[in-house]
């Protein structure tokens, strides 16, 4: 099968080649990759960044989210069935034409739902709900999301502002539009973060999730305090109090994205799609994603797409 294969780390240790398709074993599902979405997480595999907390065999197939068609179900596996519209993470490598997966790292899509949309959803929909629960926010607060324009911010907010909480998030200018539409107040990202934060909330914040870090807990030492603040990027920050949202991301299962895609099947939440690279483009994508900056998705379609 086509598929791109990590033969060494580095910003050019990707290459297009033809491997074995992995074999489908208990409790295991082969699925038809037709959407693949670009995390930072994969190009940050790509050039080692995490070579000593996720080692790798090389030559390997890596990249996580997709969503396609299931192929073929191993024993054990009685909810699913060839045919079936899947998306989530894939044990075996996403950047390939086939993929394979333990079972509860799939979620079965919705009736109508676009799989581009359900691609763009799987890490955004189990981040945000994973953080928002690491926050644990009382009902009706205040809460800034730092990088609030982003896949895992925008998810955030909505999830935040469904809830019943006043959202206040940060973005470039540019943004500020698309999150009053997401139902957020927007503040800017520069030096005026703290006066902005003083006065859209001047009875305080009660907490705030930063998915962009800057510096985001550090900066606003004196309005927030550290122990109600969940990053996901900043991992020193855990020397200040606040709470680091890390893990290993092979152990990610997509029992909580399904509820998202329900609701994204109603027209209830939402993602942006930057930009839909072919398959041949895998590289651009990445280089797309480590240039930042993003409010959409990326996504690559599958090599059989």
């Amino acid at each position: 099968m086509r598929a791109y294969t990590l033969n060494t780390y580095g910003p050019d240790g990707l290459a297009p080649t033809e491997v074995a398709e992995p074999e489908t074993g208990p409790g295991r599902v082969k699925v038809r990759v037709e959407q693949i979405a670009v995390n930072p997480l994969d190009w940050k595999i790509r050039n080692g960044y995490l070579a000593e907390m996720l080692p790798l065999p090389l030559p390997a197939v890596i990249g996580s989210d997709v969503a396609g068609t299931v192929l073929e179900v191993g024993d054990g596996v009685e909810d699913l069935a060839a045919g079936d519209p899947v998306a989530g993470f894939a044990d075996s490598g996403a950047f390939a034409a086939v993929a394979v997966t333990r079972r509860e790292r799939l979620t079965k899509l919705p009736e109508g739902l676009d799989p581009q949309l359900a691609a763009a959803l799987v890490t955004s929909a189990e981040t945000a709900q994973r953080v928002i629960g690491l926050l644990d926010p009382a009902p009706a607060s205040t809460l800034v999301v730092n990088g609030a324009a982003g896949a895992v911010g925008s998810a955030v907010t909505q999830l935040l502002t469904a809830a019943g909480h006043r959202v206040i998030g940060t973005a470039s200018a540019a943004n500020h539009d698309y999150l009053r539409h997401l139902g957020a107040v927007p503040a800017g990202y520069g030096d005026t973060l703290p006066a902005d934060l003083r006065a859209a909330a001047p009875d305080g914040v009660d907490g705030a999730i930063d998915t962009a870090g800057q510096d985001f807990v550090a900066r606003v030492e004196g309005l927030i305090p550290a122990e109600r603040i969940v990053t996901i990027v900043d991992f020193a920050a855990g020397a200040r109090g606040a709470i680091v949202a890390g893990g290993d991301p092979t152990r990610l299962t997509a029992e909580t994205v399904g509820a998202v895609l329900e609701q994204a099947a109603r027209g209830t939440f939402t993602a942006e799609i930057d930009t839909v690279y072919p398959f041949e483009e895998l590289d651009r994508a990445l280089a797309r994603s480590e240039a930042g900056h993003l409010r959409g998705k990326l996504l690559v379609t599958g090599p059989s797409s």
